[in-house]
């Protein structure tokens, strides 16, 4: 499952935006302009914009924040996979791989998370699936 991240160009522009990088979806339901906000933070840069949630910035074959909304818990992670002028694209990681970062100590996960090893991964794994399906 692929989301679009956008709005960096207020923050820290495309600097972060490395392939294969971490980021951390936080939702912010308090949000006074989107109440299916979900920020995306990294290591070193903290907020670097937003999952898109609108038809005018959800690039073609990407979730929008809204459909990925209630199958991420209120903390969760992505890792980049394009990068372009205006939006990077991400990929939401299953909970396969999530356990994998969280075994890898060099992992930037390690100093993202404030909830390390309490995600629910079952949760995760009914909701987020491999490549190609979205359900």
């Amino acid at each position: 499952m692929y989301i679009t991240i956008t709005a960096f160009q207020n923050m820290h522009g495309t600097k972060p935006l490395k392939l294969d990088g971490i980021i951390k979806l936080v939702k912010e339901p308090d949000n006074k302009y989107d109440t299916e906000a979900i920020a995306c933070e990294m290591r070193y840069f903290g907020k670097i914009g937003y999952v898109a949630n609108s038809t005018n910035t959800v690039i073609t074959g990407c979730m929008s924040g809204g459909r990925l909304y209630d199958k991420i818990n209120d903390e969760y992670f992505a890792k980049i996979k394009f990068v372009t002028g205006s939006a990077a694209i991400a990929k939401v990681m299953t909970s396969d791989e999530y356990i994998a970062e969280v075994e890898n100590p060099e992992s930037d996960i390690h100093y993202l998370s404030d909830n390390l090893g309490k995600i629910d991964v079952d949760f995760i794994s009914k909701n987020i699936k491999g490549d190609g399906d979205d359900s």
